[in-house]
């Protein structure tokens, strides 16, 4: 083999001893670029093994694929030229290509997804073996050109043995090493829902969506938006995942730009490089397609709906392929919330479980079983394999893209016979008011005007903020008289009230051994009018008010002004 290291320093200014392997991961795309990053952590650098990354050329999904190994990896970073005249003594790839026959090292390949199961033409060359397993991909000249071909499940070697024979001697079933993470991270979805911003009691909805005319996106490029503003914002909140090569193929501006009407209502996207299996755990639901991610939240028991199926794409045998015919259908024109709800009542894991289980193989011991095939290829190197099994970190938290949080919705509810308030808010979003479900709150912030002037109720949401929070009110009163409410926040627990000529303090209760909850003007106020809609009046506040949304509940104190000349002014509207 060749032998021409990167320049070294002298032996005695190394920190720790010379390496004794070199290893290269060969991305060829940004999803089988996390999954080769994924894969290369099985190899430990402390056992004298020295990993370098390159990028395959040529895919037309390689955009920004350089620039975010560079981020990760730094100067291990390879170009593919370099990484041509060198040589390693192992190469591992989640993508396969034909020119990677040019690498001086033993090739192990393995899926970027769940298995195998898409039919790529432009990739196979033909219409019948799905991408990864076909004769174009795994042969050069009569030669086959991985050493090693990694499969997720046993029944995978059949399809092998269909569509390039000569191939199969050469896999082994090393099952997924990045659903064992996924499944071994479940005990952080407190956490994950923290960072998402849903350890409020809402519910969270991930909508799922991989690449191609046939995907979700593809299909039903508004359901996003039609979603956030179908769902009640207080009891659930929607998170977006897109296959990597939406963004590589159309840009992150545009597929951001598309969005931003849902954004501006709630929505959260979850960033093409990692995030998503965060977002599974954290998930509740989980809406989606024919794409992996989809498959994978499923095999994680979420209750999986799909909008739409890609059988066109999918080899007809595949598990992939039985599972889009056996899972619950979304009717994307349909009454989405209740679809939602009633999915869950009928929601049964083991309904899926036997086409799951033909996909994943061994998952509880993937790392052990892929760690193992790695370093048989080193073993000739003096390096043998750990003496105990991989323990799974848990998996990248999620971070969002996200915009500010709504400033207008459409509020209904009712005041509940023990006095407590059920408030339902819908986000607005302008050209979306296709009917009429309840009143205007819309934030003092908020961008439309005409919105603010139909309004029953408006919100001061910015905490520090000159006039004070009772002047505001004191000014505003006169300046807004189709307002029954106006809130203005002193701070994330308080806000000063006026209600129909009367100043109050509001506070929220900090329940026995918790945290004292926030208090949203926009929630408050909508509460309010809600009371007042029901012929009650703020001399009845004096007891407090519970505010109901979905699961949570929150109880408030009302104080009147000390001062008399604030009561005065706020009576006279002055």
């Amino acid at each position: 083999m060749r032998r021409s290291r990167l320049p070294r320093a002298r032996t005695r200014w190394n920190t720790w001893p010379e390496p004794k392997a070199e290893v290269l991961g060969v991305a060829r795309t940004l999803t089988s670029a996390t999954r080769v990053l994924d894969v290369m952590d099985l190899l430990r650098t402390e056992d004298g093994i020295d990993k370098y990354y390159t990028v395959n050329p040529g895919s037309a999904f390689a955009d920004g694929l350089h620039e975010y190994l560079a981020s990760v990896v730094g100067q291990n970073l390879l170009t593919w030229k370099e990484a041509t005249r060198r040589s390693f003594h192992l190469a591992v790839a989640c993508a396969v290509h034909p020119s990677m026959r040019r690498l001086d090292a033993p090739l192990m390949v393995m899926p970027h997804g769940a298995g195998y199961n898409r039919l790529v033409s432009e990739s196979t060359g033909d219409t019948t073996s799905p991408a990864g397993l076909s004769r174009r991909e795994l042969v050069h000249r009569g030669k086959v050109v991985p050493a090693a071909i990694g499969l997720s499940h046993h029944d995978q070697l059949a399809t092998l043995f269909r569509t390039c024979p000569e191939a199969a001697p050469r896999a082994e079933v090393i099952g997924d090493w990045c659903f064992q993470r996924l499944k071994e991270s479940e005990a952080q979805r407190d956490w994950y829902r923290t960072r998402l911003g849903v350890a409020d009691g809402r519910r969270l909805v991930v909508v799922h969506s991989t690449w191609s005319e046939h995907s979700l996106l593809g299909r039903y490029p508004g359901l996003p938006l039609d979603l956030v503003t179908a769902l009640p914002a207080d009891e659930f909140a929607v998170a977006a995942v897109f296959h990597p090569n939406v963004w590589a193929r159309h840009s992150w501006p545009t597929v951001l730009e598309r969005l931003r009407g849902a954004m501006d209502a709630g929505l959260m996207v979850i960033p093409p490089q990692e995030g998503w299996r965060a977002a599974v755990v954290a998930s509740d639901w989980v809406i989606g397609d024919h794409g992996s991610t989809t498959f994978y939240s499923a095999a994680a028991d979420r209750v999986t709906l799909l909008a739409t199926t890609g059988i066109e794409e999918l080899d007809p045998a595949s598990p992939a392929a039985a599972f889009v015919r056996a899972a619950p259908r979304l009717d994307p024109t349909g009454d989405l919330y209740d679809q939602l709800l009633r999915a869950e009542w009928d929601h049964d894991p083991g309904t899926l479980r036997s086409v799951i289980d033909s996909q994943l193989a061994d998952v509880d011991k993937s790392g052990e079983l892929t760690q193992r095939r790695m370093y048989e290829f080193l073993r000739h190197r003096g390096i043998s394999p750990p003496g105990q099994p991989p323990d799974p970190r848990p998996v990248p938290d999620p971070k969002p893209e996200r915009n500010r949080p709504p400033t207008a919705y459409e509020v209904a509810g009712a005041v509940a016979a023990d006095g407590s308030v059920e408030v339902r808010r819908w986000p607005m979003v302008a050209g979306q008011q296709e009917r009429e479900r309840g009143f205007y709150v819309v934030a003092a912030e908020s961008p439309h005007a005409l919105w603010s002037q139909s309004a029953d109720v408006v919100a001061r949401t910015v905490a520090v903020a000159v006039p004070s929070a009772s002047e505001w009110c004191l000014r505003e009163a006169p300046r807004k008289p189709g307002a029954a409410v106006l809130v203005a926040r002193i701070d994330e627990v308080s806000a000063v009230v006026w209600l129909r000529g009367i100043l109050f303090e509001a506070r929220t209760v900090r329940p026995w051994g918790a945290q004292q909850p926030d208090l949203d003007p926009l929630l408050l106020g909508a509460a309010l009018n809600l009371w007042l809609m029901h012929g009650r009046s703020g001399a009845e506040l004096a007891n407090g008010l519970v505010v109901c949304t979905g699961r949570r509940s929150i109880r408030v104190t009302f104080t009147k002004p000390v001062d008399d000349r604030l009561g005065t002014e706020a009576r006279s509207g002055l």
